[in-house]
């Protein structure tokens, strides 16, 4: 029931993925409504079923407090779900605040992770990439984010299918002496990890490729998902506005239709579909507030993943790999006063 177009797009991005990936699907939130929406797509024969739920998590409710007093939201039920095994994974358009407060408050964190992170992943010239964290955690310390890393790469890995996913740490520089207090400590830890680990990398070599994952604290990457979101909006804007300004321009446009097409298509969020909160015990999606009912089919196609390639255990068993790590930049940051 959540997204600024649910859940007419939910439904149908639902019955999309039902009869591609052949998985069954249960759809929470109002019975009447679902049904209907349904109707319009002649789902009879998907294996989609639907889960009531009488209450709504709305974009400006606080996370905290509407999954602990909301329990019949379809938020919640759907989290519900997941936890007593009636369901693999969450997919959800809705507060993600929200749906990141669930995932912590029901599913645990898993073995040996301190703070859960959302990952995207963003086109840049060589395929998409790993950008972590985008809005989980506001402050963080070294080790968070050596175990953002960690839990980046192995993403990328199995996700993405990156043989051997390239770390970069972001940073207002390339050199060693670049960054503050976190950034600096921060590479001190991922140097001695398995990772492969490239060093600092500035923010306009993201989209250049020559990076697989990029390693953050949730604010600085939030402001990165977001001007990135609105630079490509402007100048698809910008671009439209040159085009008609002249005859030949339309001309030019014609003639070049099918590379601006391509370029569109690695450029739009919804051929990646969600964001998976990684580091907690169970598998939740986070789909853009826009989602189009494209974006909601891809999103499945990732949580599908997400179960099929056992993401999860493989995150726990790099966790433990480098434990040690990780603890002792938990112990350096609170010495620091981190």
């Amino acid at each position: 029931m959540g997204g600024d177009y649910a859940p007419g797009a939910v439904v149908e991005g639902a019955v999309k993925a039902a009869r591609e990936l052949n998985i069954p699907i249960i759809l929470v939130g109002d019975r009447e409504r679902v049904e209907a929406e349904l109707k319009k797509h002649d789902a009879g024969a998907a294996n989609i079923s639907i889960r009531h739920a009488s209450e709504v998590v709305g974009m400006d409710e606080s996370p905290t407090q509407a999954v602990r007093k909301k329990k019949d939201s379809s938020l919640r039920v759907c989290f519900d779900l997941v936890k007593n095994g009636e369901a693999s994974a969450v997919v959800s358009a809705g507060n993600s605040g929200a749906a990141m407060a669930a995932g912590i408050f029901l599913f645990k964190k898993l073995k040996g992770v301190d703070r859960p992170a959302i990952a995207v992943c963003v086109p840049t010239m060589k395929g998409p990439a790993v950008l972590l964290d985008v809005g989980g955690n506001v402050d963080c310390k070294p080790g968070h984010l050596a175990q953002f890393a960690i839990m980046g790469e192995v993403y990328a890995r199995y996700t993405l299918k990156k043989d051997h996913p390239r770390v970069g740490l972001l940073s207002n520089g390339e050199e060693e002496g670049k960054g503050n207090e976190l950034t600096r400590e921060t590479h001190a830890i991922i140097k001695k990890t398995s990772l492969n680990y490239i060093g600092y990398i500035e923010g306009r070599d993201i989209f250049r490729g020559d990076v697989d994952v990029v390693v953050t604290d949730g604010f600085v990457g939030n402001v990165v998902l977001k001007l990135s979101e609105g630079l490509v909006d402007a100048i698809s804007s910008m671009l439209k506005q040159e085009i008609m300004a002249s005859a030949p321009s339309k001309i030019g446009y014609l003639l070049s239709k099918g590379a601006f097409q391509k370029l569109k298509k690695k450029l739009d969020y919804s051929e990646y579909g969600g964001a998976p909160l990684l580091g907690v015990e169970g598998i939740c999606i986070i789909s853009h507030g826009s989602s189009t009912p494209k974006a909601i089919k891809n999103a499945i196609l990732r949580a599908y993943e997400f179960s099929r390639d056992r993401v999860n255990s493989h995150v726990m068993e790099e966790i433990e790999k480098n434990g040690d790590l990780g603890r002792a930049g938990r112990a350096h940051g609170a010495a620091s006063g981190g």
